[in-house]
């Protein structure tokens, strides 16, 4: 039986996925619940899994071979509880990404806060070369492709549409432009999915407000990528709670921003 133990902040058992899946993934999205108001500037939750030696990957070069039935009903909450999957273009080809579907477990929860029946999905790309071969523009909410000002824009917004490119930097992207543009329209629930650049420039930019961290139990040597990868960083962060299941830790630790001098 999978049941999951809450060990910080206090212990609890939160519910037991074998017996009593529906309830259980509502006390999850409880616990991982969004902060009320969303900040206008618009909310950044990470979300990545690691092996215990620190690779975001497996043998076989992705990280969707290191979740289990746990991370997988988590990854089902956090894509709940979001209104838009930001994530890079590589992390997309490289993991067969589709455009985010409805989950009944969220119709009632998304429709009392004013949300669309799904997540929708960001396609971070400096380039401007996006994969098509998934569907990602065929899901019941919009897919914004967010690029800079050297990318072929008549291109992406054929692809896209006009009012679903973002142009945030001109050589490189501007997380912090594009989040708050992405916020402005009203998706304020932000979910980054990886890659580990995409998170590594995430931190620089100072535009992470929370990092959920699957430990998977797994060893693999290697050299797989840390889950964050690109400029130097530092960034301060306390629990917020610690989960069990299994033989699996489920982390979420809450970015403590230091304002500047």
């Amino acid at each position: 039986m999978t049941v999951l133990q809450l060990l910080l902040p206090g212990r609890a058992e939160v519910g037991n996925l074998t017996t009593d899946p529906e309830p259980t993934v509502q006390a999850l999205a409880d616990l991982y619940a969004y902060p009320e108001p969303v900040p206008a500037r618009g909310w950044v939750r990470a979300n990545m899994v690691s092996t215990l030696d620190g690779s975001a990957s497996g043998a076989d070069g992705v990280s969707g071979s290191l979740g289990g039935s746990v991370d997988r009903a988590t990854f089902g909450v956090l894509r709940g509880l979001s209104d838009v999957v930001l994530v890079g273009a590589g992390t997309v080809r490289a993991e067969g990404y589709g455009a985010p579907r409805v989950d009944p477990a969220f119709t009632e929860r998304r429709r009392g806060r004013g949300q669309l029946p799904a997540p929708a999905l960001a396609v971070v790309t400096r380039s401007g070369h996006v994969p098509t071969g998934n569907g990602i523009f065929e899901g019941p909410s919009p897919t914004f492709v967010v690029t800079t000002a050297k990318a072929d824009l008549h291109r992406l917004r054929d692809l896209a549409g006009a009012g679903q490119v973002i142009v945030a930097g001109d050589d490189d992207v501007d997380l912090d432009d594009a989040v708050r543009v992405l916020a402005a329209r009203g998706f304020r629930r932000v979910l980054l999915e990886g890659g580990p650049s995409l998170l590594g420039q995430a931190l620089a930019a100072g535009r992470v407000d929370e990092l959920c961290l699957t430990w998977a139990p797994l060893l693999v040597g290697g050299q797989g990528p840390r889950i964050a990868v690109g400029p130097d960083a530092r960034v301060n962060a306390r629990p917020a709670h610690l989960i069990a299941a299994e033989d699996v830790l489920l982390g979420r630790w809450l970015v403590q921003h230091v304002p500047n001098n």
